[in-house]
């Protein structure tokens, strides 16, 4: 199995995956590791749900005839909810159900064979929403979030996962695990009670190496080869053919 330079994981989401560029972010954490073996990615949409994302999504992900002639994903996070989430009313609010049949949506997009988007070769991971801060997070004087309603879309995730048979990244309850089930604690985690600072993303990345360990361990960073070889392993009597691309899968 041969793969094309530039093989990808691909982040999906809303600010919480564009804001993974930060320093320390998690998308900056997974670049780094993958370096020279997957491409990192980054389609984080700040300020979209479910509904809005759909038909970006559909524009993002290759179709079939497409995938014939671009690198491969290898690797694909949805990580939605959090703006679904707004209480009823607001601008950003998608219904429970209809947030769940979006996420439903967007995996059958890449997993039914029957969709012009089917791509066999990508693993999709799910994460759920994590918890809000409610001590923290306003918006022009306005609450704007419900804790328990974030509680409800992330079990809507981990359902939508166990009946779509796709692993799910929990991170609400790690951060909610993690804070020692006291709401005001989640300020060590969230920079705004919303959006993760450094601490939050440490905990993210380390349940998507920790899953795809699990669930897929011949894309762990440390199971794939790097396209082309390190410096000190190039022939130098061969130049040329060292440096012909190769496959990130070692024993193939």
């Amino acid at each position: 199995m041969a793969a094309n330079i530039g093989d990808m994981i691909m982040l999906f989401g809303d600010s919480l995956t564009q804001r993974g560029w930060e320093p320390n972010g998690f998308a900056e954490r997974l670049a780094y590791v993958y370096n020279r073996k997957l491409d990192v990615i980054n389609r984080g949409m700040s300020g979209y749900n479910t509904e809005w994302v759909v038909p970006v999504f559909e524009q993002c992900f290759a179709t079939q005839h497409e995938q014939q002639h671009v690198p491969k994903v290898r690797i694909l996070t949805i990580w939605l909810g959090a703006n679904d989430a707004a209480p009823p009313g607001a601008l950003h609010h998608v219904p429970r159900d209809k947030y769940a049949a979006n996420l439903v949506k967007l995996i059958r997009m890449v997993r039914d064979p029957a969709s012009p988007r089917y791509s066999p070769e990508t693993h999709v991971l799910l994460l759920t929403p994590p918890p809000v801060n409610t001590h923290q997070w306003r918006v022009g004087g306005a609450l704007e979030r419900n804790f328990e309603a974030t509680r409800s879309y992330a079990q809507a995730a981990r359902d939508v996962g166990a009946a779509e048979d796709v692993p799910v990244v929990d991170i609400w309850n790690k951060f909610w695990d993690a804070c020692g089930h006291v709401e005001e604690r989640l300020s060590e985690y969230l920079q705004d009670g919303l959006h993760l600072n450094q601490q939050g993303y440490a905990i993210v990345f380390d349940e998507i190496i920790k899953t795809i360990s699990a669930t897929c361990p011949e894309l762990h960073y440390d199971s794939l080869t790097p396209v082309f070889p390190p410096w000190d392993r190039i022939d130098l009597d061969n130049i040329p053919a060292a440096l012909d691309k190769r496959s990130i899968f070692s024993n193939q």
